[in-house]
């Protein structure tokens, strides 16, 4: 496979883990408010609302959860971070807002495995 092909398959799979994980959020009462929403410093898969809480989440696909869950850096971390201080200074209006970071990840087999505050504001 040449790798234009290949990026266009991980495109397309990473788009299809982040609906399924979309549609699993919601299923448990959470309304998603933005989907890639980017900034400056990068993007965030998925952002959801839940009792006044944001949720910014960070959807990864693998064979394994283990393989999934290594491919969030400490470096991504700190871009997710960083664009979640943007979205709260734009959408809304400040920075004092109750918020969490997931980790929803997507094994090979379609399993979901959602780790709650798993990406630790920096």
């Amino acid at each position: 496979m040449d790798r234009a092909t290949n990026g266009k398959l991980s495109y397309l799979k990473g788009q299809a883990a982040e609906h399924q994980i979309a549609l699993a959020y919601e299923r448990n009462g959470f309304e998603i408010v933005d989907r890639r929403w980017k900034s400056k410093d990068g993007e965030i898969d998925l952002v959801a609302r839940h009792d006044q809480k944001l949720y910014f989440i960070e959807v990864k696909s693998s064979k394994t959860f283990d393989s999934a869950v290594q491919q969030i850096t400490p470096r991504q971390q700190q871009r997710i971070h960083d664009c979640a201080l943007q979205y709260l200074a734009e959408k809304a209006g400040h920075l004092d807002v109750d918020c969490r970071f997931d980790a929803a990840l997507v094994d090979g087999t379609g399993r979901i495995k959602v780790l709650p505050g798993a990406l630790l504001a920096a």
